[in-house]
């Protein structure tokens, strides 16, 4: 039997330190901010470097500045007795040039509703639990820009859709044949190349003789339509019942055919009632020509314009780039590389100066929509890329399992693809807009004067030349940019958040 032997401590132990605190305040500053030696540093400048830069603009922009005043002299050290920070009478008196620059004075009221309207449809959209998603969607993105149109740029309705699509098909066929022409004259100064051209010249206007003649029905219309008591009503009436009966034939007519004709019905009663309250069939409001607008008006109309128009445009190529057919992917591929490859002024540059070159002598397109076009179609080339990455994140799982269940490309890419794929990018196509919204500042050297032109014609302006209206204004206008970016940001994180909630990620 082994003796056993006890050991017992004569003396307490020494007690244990406190846990340090990992919680609260003291926890954040600790494990956050002088958690290492490092950190200590980095805490230490970039409190430095905040007090060096915010300190100065919190006290330029409201401790010294001045707010009341009716000229320069308000702004004046001298006058003032102390240093001066930022001369906010200067925005005040030129603040309705900065948002409706030119726009004439008595019909401000225009920007205004179409700004109110724009905000009361645009919020229920960006409200995920909002009912009538659908309806919503429709009224913003397709009725309100012809409203809009309507307002700011003013007229009437010259026709409606038997007269446009008469126009649209006269000016194809001419414009057939005229290609034929051209290219027949081409051929008479080419020896070798001759005969070839010259069939094809001959084939194309012919083509162009066979369109002319294909439509005469609808020009035969047009002119009946012309000589009622009321063309545009007459046109309406006409256009609205082809469309509907379409609708209710291609929709299963008698079977299932009555929601179409219901709704298309419904959708012509509403556009009626907006050309009636708005005066469209007897001239609508006065024309303000786009050469008068101007401020934060052009930036929101060029930015808005630019992402609504530029997401289509981008769908479209990045499935075109990915097709299977050689000529859509080539087409796609050429494009994109096309305007990727070329600066943003280069693009307004052409389309302002270069493009109405290219068009006949009887065809104008207004310098701002010239504007819009090239924006829209270069931006577009930008969120093709983007959303061709969010294609290929996509598993190919996806799609066999939708073949699988006979799902046609047009449905799987729709309800199956597309939907996944933007939901991956949606960091990207943010980033996309945001730039493009700065880049409307570009458009000044096309003499279009947005917000930022409009601040550097008022700094032309003699009552307001002090030292602080330069850094002023540019201080006003970059808080205004900030506010619209920050905003974008903000909003596309919580909707990849809410997004992504189902994902353990």
């Amino acid at each position: 039997m082994t003796e056993q032997i006890a050991f017992v401590r004569p003396t307490m132990s020494e007690p244990r330190r406190a846990p340090v605190k990992t919680t609260g305040v003291v926890g954040f500053l600790r494990e956050r901010l002088f958690g290492s030696p490092f950190n200590i540093g980095l805490t230490i400048a970039s409190a430095l470097l905040l007090w060096f830069t915010i300190v100065p603009s919190v006290q330029f922009l409201f401790v010294d500045a001045v707010w009341n005043g009716m000229d320069r002299t308000a702004c004046l050290r001298e006058n003032v007795g102390h240093t001066v920070g930022a001369c906010w009478p200067f925005i005040q008196a030129k603040f309705d040039q900065f948002v409706y620059g030119f726009y004439p004075a008595g019909e401000r009221w225009r920007v205004n509703l179409t700004f109110a309207i724009a905000a009361l449809l645009l919020l229920p959209l960006l409200i995920p639990r909002a009912p009538a998603k659908v309806l919503n969607a429709g009224l913003f993105f397709v009725a309100f820009p012809f409203v809009a149109f309507f307002l700011l740029h003013g007229g009437g309705l010259q026709g409606f859709g038997v007269s446009w699509l008469a126009k649209f098909l006269s000016a194809a066929a001419n414009l057939i044949a005229e290609a034929g022409f051209v290219l027949s004259r081409l051929g008479q100064t080419s020896s070798v190349l001759s005969p070839a051209i010259n069939a094809v010249a001959t084939v194309i206007i012919w083509l162009g003789f066979a369109a002319a003649y294909l439509i005469q029905p609808v020009l035969w219309l047009r002119d009946r339509i012309e000589q009622s008591a009321a063309p545009l009503w007459t046109d309406f009436v006409i256009t609205a019942a082809i469309v509907s009966i379409a609708l209710f034939i291609i929709n299963g007519h008698v079977r299932t055919g009555w929601r179409s004709l219901a709704m298309s019905v419904v959708t012509f009663v509403g556009i009626a009632g907006i050309i009636a309250a708005m005066g469209l069939d007897r001239g609508g409001f006065p024309i303000v020509d786009t050469r008068q607008w101007g401020g934060l008006l052009v930036t929101l109309v060029v930015s808005v314009t630019g992402i609504v128009v530029s997401m289509p445009v981008g769908i479209a190529l990045a499935l075109g780039r990915r097709s299977t057919i050689p000529l859509i992917r080539l087409f796609s591929v050429v494009f994109i590389e096309f305007w990727r490859g070329v600066p943003l002024i280069t693009v307004l540059f052409f389309a302002t100066y270069m493009l109405p070159l290219f068009l006949p002598g009887n065809f104008t397109i207004d310098n701002l929509v010239r504007v819009l076009i090239g924006v829209a179609l270069f931006a577009g080339s930008y969120n093709a890329e983007v959303i061709r990455g969010g294609l290929q994140a996509v598993p190919r799982g996806q799609t066999e399992a939708a073949n699988a269940l006979g799902l046609s490309y047009w449905r799987t890419t729709g309800l199956i693809v597309m939907p996944q794929a933007l939901r991956l990018v949606i960091p990207g196509l943010v980033n996309s807009f945001i730039a493009l919204f700065k880049d409307t500042t570009l458009v000044l050297i096309v003499a279009i004067f947005d917000l930022l032109g409009q601040l550097r014609a008022a700094f032309s302006d003699p009552n307001w030349a002090t030292p602080t209206t330069l850094f002023t204004g540019f201080a006003f206008c970059g808080m205004i940019y900030f506010v619209f970016c920050f905003g974008m940001s903000r909003y596309s994180l919580f909707v990849e958040r809410r997004l992504n909630a189902h994902r353990n990620v």
